[in-house]
């Protein structure tokens, strides 16, 4: 099928890119336009998956280039947005912006160009903390930070396309994912660079909150398995392992698989505002298993270990690029 992408460049976006080719798609991969003319982490693609991709630049917040962009597309995956909790907070006007009205530009470019299936993204925190856990898809949402509550907004806007003119939308919601090329602003990457540049102190956020870790090949398989059904639209299904932990105690496990001993120190800068801490994310993912057959691969902990591993490999021989920096916390 003839897919298209927004936000393809970013870390989660590339491995289903990545994915989408695996399985025989023919793949536009929509990029933010910019002066250097970076393609982000599809530059890092081999060739084989780069022969099956047609990089666009645009901004899915010009809803003109979106509709034009969308033409001769069958099916869509929305995964464009300004993700970074900590500048939410000093810039929430522009997670309005590219949050919600970049869905809404997408939304209605679907809409008029007759797309046959669309996958909006959504988040673990628009759950804001758990009322009860498992969090399965009746669960409340609450904004607890403007990022969470512009992605709420998005969420909705989505689903309002599929009730009010019949788009057939469906909307995935994934939990914390980690894997390689992910941004330090994220925990483990924030671990792993900062142990393997040798540094004797680890500045971190809170220890305190748990959170469900999903490994990013089993959530891009999510996103392919969303893509191929022609079920569920209208619904929202939770991508989560299942498995809950702490920060403290992944830090532990980080420790074990890397043979490193740590001494952590606090960066206030990590933590939110008292309000505005998620403090326990764990999931049910039972709904997108009985719907559409996924299930992640790796669960527990000892999937959990297997992954950590995989990812440390992959920053033993990346953490010195751009973008990385061994001394704290990337903001």
């Amino acid at each position: 099928m003839r897919v298209f992408v927004t936000g393809a460049e970013g870390f989660i976006g590339s491995h289903v890119v990545e994915a989408l080719v695996h399985a025989g798609h023919e793949v536009a991969a929509m990029v933010q336009y910019n002066s250097f003319n970076s393609a982000g982490w599809l530059a890092d693609l081999g060739p084989e998956i780069k022969a099956g991709v047609r990089v666009v630049m645009g901004d899915v917040r010009d809803p003109g280039f979106m509709l034009d962009a969308l033409k001769g597309q069958e099916r869509v995956v929305h995964l464009a947005a300004l993700i970074a909790i900590p500048y939410s907070y000093a810039a929430p006007m522009s997670y309005i912006e590219t949050n919600v009205i970049g869905t809404a530009n997408v939304m209605e470019s679907c809409k008029r160009n007759g797309i046959h299936r669309v996958v909006h993204t959504s988040t673990s925190e628009v759950y804001g903390t758990a009322q009860y856990v498992p969090i399965d898809e009746k669960h409340p949402v609450v904004g607890q930070s403007p990022y969470s509550a512009s992605k709420i907004g998005a969420d909705q806007l989505a689903h309002s396309y599929w009730s009010s003119f019949g788009t057939p939308v469906v909307t995935l919601r994934p939990f914390n994912t980690y894997g390689p090329r992910q941004s330090q602003r994220a925990f483990i990457p924030s671990v792993m660079v900062q142990l393997l540049a040798r540094e004797n102190s680890l500045s971190l956020g809170s220890l305190r909150p748990t959170r469900d870790l999903t490994y990013v090949h089993d959530t891009a398989r999510g996103f392919v398995a969303a893509v191929e059904s022609d079920v569920g639209d209208g619904e929202t299904f939770n991508l989560g392992s299942g498995f809950e932990i702490s920060m403290k105690d992944l830090v532990q496990e980080i420790s074990s698989i890397t043979g490193i001993e740590m001494n952590v120190s606090v960066d206030q800068a990590r933590i939110r505002p008292a309000n505005s801490e998620v403090e326990r994310l764990w999931s049910d993912s039972s709904k997108i298993f009985d719907k559409m057959g996924w299930a992640p691969a790796l669960r527990g902990v000892q999937g959990l270990r297997a992954g950590l591993q995989e990812t440390f490999e992959w920053f033993s021989e990346n953490y010195s690029r751009e973008g990385y920096d061994g001394h704290g916390y990337v903001r």
